[in-house]
């Protein structure tokens, strides 16, 4: 299985767990804090939504061989769109979620060879097409955990666990001066769910600073 198929595999059976944890949500639940500062449980699910439908519309433009932008209104549009949908009622909101996902999924079927080569732009920068399923899969799985419902980052994939570590540890030493990149040995010891944990700022670790990556 190449990388492309792995993090589709990965990022549609988050997708299924995300809609699992969100069966039985009820509209007291959706106004109720996330475990995210600021945000509620239905911030996270507009975002899940929203956020799909931009990766959407960089599949579409990369395969008219063009460099679409994930959300043409910047970062400015994400955040109202996020706000509109927010306060939803619980079946409104499953079945957003629900059909973006389908949108999403046969977007990744649809998309082209030259597609797959093209770059999406995103808030933060030009981004890779062929690395946004990696991105949706840490999406989903990541604010899976953020909902405060039944799921934490202690259940997040084991897979999806190896391959992020490489990344969030190298964006770590990306930070730090030059010959102060190795991570602490604090959190060379950790279990490989704390150590992400921590890098990704989900959970705090005694006698560690924040990783201050997020």
């Amino acid at each position: 299985m190449n990388s492309v198929d792995r993090d589709i595999a990965g990022a549609t059976a988050a997708h299924a767990r995300l809609e699992a944890e969100l069966a039985h949500l009820t509209d007291e639940q959706v106004t109720q804090p996330s475990l995210l500062p600021g945000w509620t449980i239905g911030h996270i699910v507009a975002h899940l939504a929203r956020n799909a439908d931009s990766h959407v519309l960089m599949f579409e433009a990369a395969n008219r061989g063009e460099v679409g932008a994930q959300y043409p209104g910047g970062a400015e549009q994400r955040i109202a769109d996020i706000e509109a949908g927010a306060a939803r009622p619980a079946d409104e909101q499953r079945a957003d979620l629900a059909a973006a996902h389908l949108r999403l999924q046969a977007a990744w079927a649809g998309t082209t060879p030259d597609g797959w080569r093209g770059e999406g732009l995103s808030v933060f920068g030009a981004v890779p097409i062929d690395d946004l399923p990696f991105r949706r899969w840490r999406e989903s799985v990541v604010h899976l955990a953020d909902l405060g419902l039944s799921s934490t980052w202690r259940d997040w994939p084991t897979e999806y666990v190896r391959l992020e570590l490489s990344r969030m540890a190298m964006l770590w030493s990306s930070r730090k001066p030059m010959g102060l990149t190795t991570l602490p040995a604090i959190a060379v010891a950790l279990q490989d769910h704390e150590r992400l944990a921590w890098l990704m700022g989900r959970t705090e670790v005694a006698g560690l600073e924040p990783a201050g990556i997020f």
